[in-house]
């Protein structure tokens, strides 16, 4: 689990294939590594990896072809500047919000614009995601834990301050650049419970649905 509170940005030093998928090297920056252990989870970009090695400066996970086709590592290559944050503990601040590392779904950038000191981002979800992302909810942009400052179908606007700006790599936005999303755990987890004994059968008839809400006394008629 994570918090979403960036600790440091890293760079990809390399980028290897290995037996079908890749092994990522991750020059970590300031990110100290001290109580780091092999088997250890650090999230790259909000992508919970695993250290497989640790050679002092940084360390080297193994990207499966799953994760790969699932989030935006795709587009990383050797320079690319990536977020980071290490497994919280038992003792950890939470700042942000629980952040389990398990990306839903690549989003895009499709407006940038200056706000005084802060930068608003417009990005647009996968569809399947709108449902989950809620005016002033939380949401993991890269890694990132933010606040939802407006939604508009499956698109929602973020406004980033300066300290986010230069404690992360949001500040190298553009429009067309993919992210990595991760919605609120609480709102997966309110939609299972939300259809009850219908959450065991298939799931072609385990959507929650308008229909589905009014005929279970959620909406009013």
């Amino acid at each position: 689990m994570f918090t979403g509170i960036i600790e440091s940005i890293g760079k990809i030093r390399a980028l290897t294939p290995k037996g079908g998928d890749v092994r990522v090297y991750v020059e970590t920056g300031k990110l100290d590594l001290s109580d780091v252990k092999l088997g250890d989870s650090i999230a790259v970009n909000g992508v919970c990896l695993t250290a497989v090695e640790l050679p002092g400066n940084g360390f080297a996970a193994d990207v499966s072809r799953e994760t790969l086709d699932c989030t935006a590592m795709n587009d990383l290559k050797n320079g690319s500047p990536v977020n980071l944050e290490k497994a919280l503990t038992p003792t950890t601040r939470l700042g942000g919000h629980l952040v389990s590392g398990h990306v839903d779904g690549v989003g895009e950038v499709v407006a940038r614009t200056e706000n005084a000191r802060a930068v608003e981002f417009r990005i647009r979800a996968p569809k399947d995601l709108a449902k989950y992302i809620a005016h002033k909810g939380s949401i993991t942009v890269d890694g990132t834990s933010l606040t939802v400052n407006a939604v508009d179908g499956a698109e929602f606007l973020l406004t980033i301050i300066p300290h986010t700006l230069s404690e992360t790599i949001m500040a190298s936005y553009q429009p067309g650049r993919r992210v990595n999303l991760e919605v609120d755990l609480l709102a997966r987890y309110l939609e299972r419970l939300l259809l009850g004994d219908k959450a065991a059968e298939p799931a072609k008839s385990g959507n929650i649905t308008e229909s589905f809400l009014a005929a279970n006394g959620y909406l009013k008629s």
